[in-house]
């Protein structure tokens, strides 16, 4: 069988085989990278390895020819009108982990996680397009983000896992860990917020309310936890959101009632009387940490990075998010 071998490059040190295997043969699937790591196909310094494996610089990559060959398309696998190979190269980038069942992507502020009136790119039509990428199945979303929350995003691979995921979401075996800036400091500085929301009607339909005396038929229990993080002085607080339940706004409403709207919201009055100058008016709502059982066993544990304007927020108000980790 012809092969040939790769040398790692200085710059390639400490990182992970399948994301090495990622950026030199974007086309190599984790399906079928782990199916020639399994045969032995793929080697590295003569050994076998596998895709979580770190690499040294100098070390000698072992690659089976094969890889190169443009693979036939299958039937259903052409991207639909609309995914470039832009939007293939931007998943690739936000993706913080990956294995054979699953995909954990950390989502960029101001794109949609689903289509909707006059939303043409969203990350579920996105991954539509690069179902060869991961096996040939359409990835399927397992929960959803607004379109300017960042943070990590759980992703299926297959039917079967979705639903066993979302099963797990429904039990609340999930534990989802929020950043977010809000005004003012909230007290006491931990607490529970139980406040059941409805959908509002009239200009604002894409917005929640507090539900009221005789809507009980329409509205959703709601709750949340809050606990109060770092604060400059009376001005902002960086506070942890623990949702309990996941409704749409939850945090963003939850926050707004308790009277500390999240810092850049445009719909919860979050993007008026910023706490300081030069403080970028973008939701400063972050999705951090995401804790869920793995259904084929283990532990899905992922961390996203803070975005760049709240990094930048960060930094203006002298908070470490490497301190309280």
């Amino acid at each position: 069988m012809s092969v040939e071998t790769i040398k790692v490059a200085d710059s390639e040190d400490d990182m992970r085989l399948d994301r090495w295997f990622r950026v030199h043969f974007p086309e190599v699937g984790y399906t079928y990278l782990q199916k020639l790591l399994r045969s032995g196909q793929i080697r590295v310094d003569s050994k076998r390895a596998q895709a979580n494996d770190r690499l040294r610089a100098k070390s000698e990559i072992r690659v089976p020819a094969i890889i190169r060959q443009p693979k036939k398309a299958g039937p259903g696998l052409q991207a639909p009108p609309g995914v470039s190979k832009g939007d293939r190269d931007a998943i690739e980038k936000m993706i913080l982990f990956e294995d054979e069942y699953v995909l954990v992507l950390n989502k960029p502020f101001g794109l949609a996680v689903q289509g909707g009136t006059g939303t043409k790119k969203h990350i579920d039509g996105m991954l539509e397009g690069m179902a060869d990428r991961f096996g040939g199945e359409r990835p399927r979303l397992v929960h959803r983000l607004d379109r300017d929350t960042t943070g990590v995003l759980l992703v299926a691979k297959s039917r079967d896992m979705a639903a066993k995921l979302g099963r797990t979401f429904q039990t609340r075996s999930a534990a989802k860990t929020y950043w977010a800036l809000v005004k003012g400091v909230p007290k006491p500085p931990q607490g529970k917020i139980e406040a059941a929301l409805v959908k509002a009607s009239g200009p604002d339909g894409d917005k929640v309310r507090k539900a009221r005396p005789g809507e009980q038929d329409v509205a959703m229990h709601a709750t949340t936890h809050y606990s109060v993080i770092d604060r400059a002085a009376q001005k902002a607080s960086w506070v942890s959101l623990k949702p309990v339940t996941g409704r749409q706004h939850q945090l963003r409403a939850h926050m707004h009632l308790i009277g500390h709207p999240i810092v850049g919201d445009n719909k919860y009055e979050g993007d008026v009387h910023m706490p300081a100058e030069n403080m970028d008016k973008k939701l400063h709502l972050h999705a951090r940490r995401l804790v869920i059982p793995h259904p084929k066993g283990g532990t899905i544990d992922v961390t996203a990075p803070l975005p760049q304007h709240m990094q930048a927020t960060w930094d203006l108000l002298g908070f470490d998010p490497q301190k309280f980790e």
